[in-house]
Parts: structure tokens; sequence; C-alpha cells
């Protein structure tokens, strides 16, 4: 294997957090190959340097940017799968096609599989050939990468080649540093379920209910996960790390900046519905409390949440719920 081949990231997915990704490492000097299957997103990259999807970031070389997947696995022997939940089945079968055993494939998708209630790198399983898989998660939004401030992530896997090849390539400090995890489980689960607790969040800070009640629920939020997590086999304290509480707290605080936060402050209106709006916190909510029920976890936030979403519940009912059931556990 070339040593070219071995330090080249290949990104699939030219959305925001795939274009930021690729904004960073390239700005560090890294060699980075960005897919699009889209051919007008990747002539728009090669004519301007920018992505009419996230102008925001620049891209310059060495940045190159492609539509044929063959091209992409010949080139890079580490992937990073930043495609949405929903397309993540897809992907890992085209993708299938293309890669063999010696590629490492990542993911930074903070859901869970719409598809029951699987982890994405169990879907990612199902499709690709090789078994050196693992996630990224944690605090970094993609306009604060674009912009270039702090941010951190931790990749984790089962195998110690994946994080050591996850560390290598994508820290890019001082605008990135990426920790290890061998808590893969724990990781996927809890920067998921941080999506749906932003949703909470949105809904509480909407509704007005001030800060001390709004530090109960991130508590009361990250106690669930983590029983949740211990239920499912995850290591508990991963909840409290950069993939759950670190996720949440950067996420929950800018509707321009999460679509989560955003579906709860809408959610919290006098509307007071969500049409059908499915972020990826929202898919992760639904998703983790089917996973509660089958594992026979209470997660009365969780609950309160999907119940609003399906127009089962008023935001303000919801929030007596959790916090009558809070009382209740004291």
């Amino acid at each position: 294997m070339s040593s070219v081949r071995a330090d080249t990231v290949g990104i699939v997915g030219a959305g925001s957090f795939g274009t930021a990704l690729a904004s960073v490492l390239a700005r560090a000097g890294r060699r980075v190959i960005l897919w699009s299957r889209d051919a007008d997103v990747v002539d728009a990259i090669r004519r301007t340097r920018s992505n009419p999807r996230f102008p925001a970031a620049a891209l310059p070389a060495p940045l190159e940017v492609t539509h044929d997947a063959r091209h992409l696995a010949t080139e890079a022997r580490f992937l990073v799968l930043a495609v949405g939940s929903r397309d993540a089945r897809d992907r890992a079968r085209e993708l299938g096609d293309v890669i063999d055993g010696s590629h490492i494939v990542v993911h930074p998708i903070g859901a869970l599989s719409p598809h029951g209630d699987q982890r994405v790198s169990e879907v990612m399983a199902e499709g690709l050939p090789t078994q050196k898989l693992g996630a990224l998660a944690g605090p970094a939004l993609p306009s604060d990468l674009a912009e270039g401030h702090y941010a951190s992530m931790v990749v984790a896997s089962v195998f110690d080649e994946v994080v050591a090849e996850g560390r290598r390539l994508l820290n890019a400090p001082p605008v990135l540093r990426v920790y290890s995890s061998k808590d893969l489980v724990g990781v996927e689960l809890a920067s998921a379920l941080a999506g749906a607790y932003t949703v909470a969040l949105g809904m509480s800070d909407g509704l007005g209910i001030g800060p001390g009640p709004r530090a109960v629920l991130v508590t009361r939020a990250v106690a669930e996960a983590s029983r949740l997590g211990a239920a499912y086999g995850a290591d508990a304290r991963t909840f409290s790390g950069l993939a759950g509480l670190g996720n949440l707290l950067v996420r929950a605080h800018d509707p321009e900046r999460s679509a989560d936060y955003a579906l709860g402050r809408r959610l919290a209106g006098p509307a007071s519905r969500a049409d059908g709006e499915q972020t990826e916190g929202a898919r992760a909510a639904a998703a983790g409390l089917e996973l509660a029920t089958r594992l026979r976890v209470r997660m009365p936030v969780l609950q309160g949440v999907v119940a609003v979403l399906a127009g089962r519940m008023d935001p303000r009912d919801a929030a007596q719920m959790v916090g009558d059931t809070v009382a209740e556990a004291e």
C-alpha cells in the first residue's frame, strides 16, 4: 500500500459536516478526497473551491473532489461515511462494491438507523466487506469547523487500528483534536441520544423554563441515557463524555447551528406540532424509545419527546410529566 493512499482521507458525502471536515483537514495540509453523487456539486467545487451546499467552508488544495466511488476507494484507505442516517444503508452498499477488507470506514452519524433500532455501524457492517469500522462523535459543529473554532471529537472502534488511524489522520490542531475510545456501542448510542435530548432542550428553552430546571433536565437526560447504555452493554461513563454530554451542550443553544434544537424551539411555539418534520434527533428519539421499551428501561424524558413529536402530548404537559417523574425518583 502506497504511503500516499495510507495518508489520504476519503469523505463520502458533501453535506455540511463532510464539507466542513474536508475543509479543516485540507487547511491542515492533509490530502482529502471529497466524494459526492451530485455531478453539479463536484463541478462547482472544482471551479470555485466552494461547495454551494455549504459555502462557509474554504476548500483549498490539497482537497480533491470526485463523483467516482471507485476512484475514491483506490486513492484513500481511510473513509468517513458522512451522510444522513436514512442514506447510510444505500451508501454502504454502494461503497461495498468498490472497497475491500483493507479499508477503514468510520461514520459521524448522530442517530440510530431508521430501520428498527440498529446502530449505524451495524448497518455499515451489512453492506461493507471490511470489519474495520468505527464512529466519530463529539462537540464539533460544521459551522465551528468551517470558522476555525476549537472542536473535539472521539473516534471509537473495537479495533485498535481504526482508533489509531482515526487519530492520526483526523487530528488537525488547533481546530480539531481527536480522542480515542473502544466503547463503540456507547459512543454511537450517546451521540444519537444527544440529538434526541437536544430537541427536549429546545422545547424547554422555548417554554422559558429557566436555567435551574434546564440544568435538571440536562442532568436527568444524561442519567437516563447512561441507564439505557448500561442495559445495552455500553460503558455508562461514555454518556458523560464528548459523545454524550459534550455533544448535547454544543448543540442545544443556537437554532441556526442545530436542526434538532430549532425543531424543539418550534414545538414549544403556538403551533406546537412537528408536522412530520424528522431531524436526526427526532428519528433517534423514536428509535431510542423503541430500544428502551425492548430492554425495559424507563426513560421519561425521551418518552415525552416522542409523545410531543407524534402530536400526542403538548410540550407543557410533557415538561410537567418529566418534572413529576424526577420528583418521584428523589
